[in-house]
């Protein structure tokens, strides 16, 4: 019997015969996709997709359920492909050239003006060919962790003795009045860096306040303002550390920058040391169950490496952080 393959958009008539190919994505998700938090159950799957958070293309193998694609178009100014999975990893590579060229049809209006990102986390990096074949590029992104309990992140931390900060500057924790500042910092940081590229909201003062906004909102996460760190020069905001907490026990740094003119003193490692430190506090104090801190930035930054290390922080595993750019050339007749 021949194989008929057909990829769509999934339909309240798919519900009952996906449930099992989601399951085993969910299954597979912390110790094959990298997955820090556990995947909505099947019931909050199909939520989700009925309140168009998410969507999900389905591909038919003779009519029958055996991979699939989730996206989104609503949490930020980038189309985010979050994952392709096949049922029992089988012929994965395959099976993705049918779903990403779906993606591709289906986003066709949205790619006019956002970007796709698609961090390929743990093993869809056996994708990397076929998606390049698309268009995608790709940055490396190292994971780092600093652990609160069995490893040496503690001592590593404590055994980094910082000097006296330079007359001028002082550490805060965050205050909604540096708000403004933030904007300006942020932007002027993160321009023209690669995260720009698969988040063009870094790249305008309306992007950066959205990215903020949501930040301290408690969109993508919950807020640690006690533990975003501040840095002061002559009373006025020229760096952060911002922190926030997912699944109530993981924290983690989605902003860190420093205006240009203050670069190159060493003045990252501080406020980077006082937001750890508030964050061991509140896990000793009970006031957050926090086991660890986990941060990312580039494989070839060579220098936050080294900050985070010295700080404690220790590399756990890297990825490709593909994305496909704004007006891509990509034709469906491939």
């Amino acid at each position: 019997m021949k194989t008929v393959f057909e990829a769509r958009l999934i339909t309240r008539d798919d519900y009952s015969a996906f449930e099992a190919i989601y399951n085993d994505f969910k299954d597979r998700a912390k110790e094959e996709y990298k997955f820090e938090l556990e995947p909505l159950d099947y019931k909050g799957f199909i939520d989700a997709v009925e309140k168009d958070l998410i969507k999900c293309i389905v591909l038919f193998e003779n009519t029958v359920p055996s991979a699939f694609l989730i996206y989104t178009t609503s949490i930020s100014e980038a189309v985010e492909l979050n994952i392709i999975h096949s049922y029992n990893m089988e012929n994965a590579i395959e099976k993705s050239r049918y779903l990403i060229r779906e993606f591709l049809n289906e986003t066709r209006n949205e790619r006019q003006d956002k970007v796709v990102c698609y961090p390929m986390l743990g093993s869809q990096k056996i994708l990397i060919n076929e998606v390049a074949q698309f268009g995608f590029k790709f940055i490396g992104i190292v994971v780092l962790r600093f652990m609160m309990f069995g490893t040496n992140s503690r001592e590593i931390l404590e055994m980094e003795d910082l000097p006296q900060i330079e007359e001028g500057y002082k550490l805060v924790e965050w205050n909604d009045e540096y708000y403004g500042y933030a904007v300006d910092i942020v932007r002027e940081a993160f321009e023209n860096s690669a995260d720009a590229l698969f988040d063009p909201r870094f790249k305008t003062d309306e992007g950066v306040r959205d990215i903020l906004t949501k930040i301290t909102g408690d969109v993508y996460a919950e807020f640690l303002p006690k533990a975003t760190s501040v840095l002061l020069y002559n009373e006025e905001p020229v760096g952060l550390c911002f922190m926030n907490l997912t699944g109530g026990s993981i924290a983690n740094i989605p902003i860190f920058g420093i205006k240009r003119e203050h670069q190159g003193k060493g003045l990252a490692k501080y406020l980077l040391h006082k937001s750890v430190k508030k964050l061991i506090e509140m896990a000793d104090s009970g006031e957050k169950p926090i086991t660890e801190v986990n941060t990312t930035t580039e494989t070839n930054n060579f220098q936050a490496l080294k900050m985070y290390r010295h700080v404690g922080f220790k590399e756990d595993y890297n990825y490709p952080q593909s994305y496909l750019p704004v007006k891509n050339t990509y034709k469906t007749s491939r």
